[in-house]
């Protein structure tokens, strides 16, 4: 039986063991799906067991993104533009591939919603895990302008400089700004990218008092289902969503990545996530 794992620090709130065995139990496929927290320590021996065919494919989740890059044998283009893997694969060749779904699941999950990004000023909360993939997904969505902040500033300003290079530049895209943790720009839809909310007392010390009604505030934790960032967001009379479709999206493409099998995508699984919501 072929096992797949999802690694992470902390790692008891994904759900992706309960859709991937759902996808697994319905496709009647021999195989099962779990979860493990990991210290960096443990990476080498994480992929020796993938070259030994002991585990077929990985999730990875924070912080493991880029940290495991340089045990790997290939990045797909994706991964490669965003320094970021959050599905891993071995081939038939035995060669250790990183995939990047997050691009497509957090594109897809915006679709959804059927909220227009044309045009729109996006601000990102955080720079690390998910956001690079969030920033190329959103240049790929006619987005006006790009604001960033996180609590250690030089990430934010890393990542600023990653995507402002003259390779950036000659797809005309616009440059991303970074300001100061604590100051809120004027923007359309602000992005919840860090980890503040995975407990359900956590808050993010932000002041959104003087932002105006009809923003989109978006968090990319999906449990628990409302975080206090989207509460805070539904309070003042704005649009809110969490990362459940994202989530969603991006599993479907990893199992597709796995098995060659698309998976469905419909009200079932959706309430299935809600089922374990803490």
């Amino acid at each position: 039986m072929n096992k797949y794992l999802v690694i992470g620090n902390p790692i008891d709130h994904s759900l992706s063991p309960t859709i991937h065995n759902y996808w697994i139990k319905k496709n009647n496929i021999k195989a099962i799906y779990d979860k493990e927290r990991l210290n960096s320590d443990d990476l080498k021996n994480l992929i020796i067991k993938i070259k030994e065919r002991n585990i077929s494919g990985v999730n990875v989740t924070v912080p493991f993104k880029k940290e495991v890059i340089p045990y790997l044998d290939k990045l797909t283009s994706g991964a490669e533009v965003t320094q970021s893997v959050n599905t891993i694969l071995l081939t038939n060749d035995s060669k250790i591939v990183g995939y990047n779904t997050d691009i497509s699941g957090f594109e897809n999950a915006i679709k959804y919603t059927k909220y227009d990004t044309s045009g729109k000023k996006i601000f990102i909360l955080g720079s690390g895990g998910v956001t690079p993939s969030i920033i190329f997904a959103l240049y790929n969505m006619n987005v006006s302008s790009i604001t960033l902040t996180n609590r250690t500033k030089a990430k934010a300003e890393q990542l600023q400089n990653f995507y402002n290079s003259n390779t950036v530049k000659k797809n005309g895209w616009n440059d991303i700004k970074v300001v100061d943790w604590g100051e809120v720009p004027e923007f359309d839809m602000i992005i919840n990218a860090t980890s503040v909310g995975l407990n359900k007392d956590d808050n993010l010390d932000l002041d959104f008092s003087k932002i105006g009604k009809n923003k989109f505030f978006y968090d990319v934790i999906y449990n628990p289902k409302e975080t206090n960032f989207l509460k805070k967001g539904k309070d003042l009379g704005n649009k809110t969503e969490n990362g459940k479709k994202m989530f969603i999206f991006q599993a479907a493409e990893a199992f597709k990545i796995w098995h060659n099998i698309q998976p469905e995508i419909n009200e079932e699984v959706s309430k299935l996530l809600d089922q374990w919501e803490e």
